[in-house]
């Protein structure tokens, strides 16, 4: 009687798991970076094309040249709609016209008591991080949270400022805003620390907010020795 061979079966299934994971690997990321991006797109023309004339849609247009029997989906077109629009804007804000019309606008919206609050946060926020005159995240540290003896990977923001800087002052040692973030990065926390307490690492923020997305997941290459 002839026995089975089933080490070999085990074999060939065990290499066609091993190239499925392999394509995985290699598939996965461009699957959901394409995934991501049209997703973006999408979303800004979702935003965009409302404001523009029926007669000037996309879709319109592309009909009255191709035909009344087109269907297929136009991205895009918001987005450079949007690029276009932003920088027509900001090389308006440029001159004293464009500041005038921006100081009197800012100046309404002063007067709205919900509106100014988030007008002033929005815009806070976006100066920090567009303006190229301030860094902002520009380390990486790893700081005692949430208890003694653990440690969680921060970003050090910009310095304390105004009543806060004066009241942190007041505790003793120089304090340092680090912003804490929490997997998947979807949120997180903002912590005012001792910045003798704090240990600054030397990977860069783009990898240490890759290690903190995916959990702890992907880590940063080791640096190649210097010859």
């Amino acid at each position: 009687m002839t026995e089975p061979h089933p080490p070999h079966r085990r074999g060939f299934l065990a290499s066609l798991r091993a190239s499925f994971l392999t394509g995985l690997v290699v598939v996965l990321p461009i699957g959901l970076t394409i995934y991501f991006v049209w997703a973006v797109i999408g979303w800004i023309d979702g935003w965009i094309l409302p404001l523009i004339p029926s007669y000037w849609q996309p879709d319109a247009v592309i009909r009255r040249w191709i035909g009344p029997d087109y269907e297929f989906p136009v991205r895009g077109v918001g987005v450079l709609v949007f690029l276009i629009v932003t920088i027509i804007v900001g090389w308006m804000a440029k001159g004293l016209i464009g500041r005038s019309v921006i100081r009197s606008g800012e100046n309404l919206v002063e007067r709205m008591p919900v509106v100014r609050s988030v007008y002033g946060a929005i815009k806070q926020v976006a100066e920090t991080f567009f303006n190229k005159k301030e860094q902002s995240f520009d380390k990486v540290v790893l700081v005692e949270f949430p208890r003694p003896g653990s440690w969680a990977l921060g970003f050090v923001s910009t310095r304390p400022r105004g009543e806060l800087a004066e009241r942190l002052a007041a505790l003793g040692p120089d304090m340092s805003a680090v912003f804490v973030g929490l997997t998947p990065f979807t949120s997180g926390m903002l912590l005012f620390v001792p910045t003798q307490d704090l240990i600054v690492m030397d990977m860069g923020v783009d990898d240490a907010a890759k290690l903190i997305v995916s959990g702890g997941l992907v880590y940063p290459l080791p640096k190649e020795p210097l010859d």
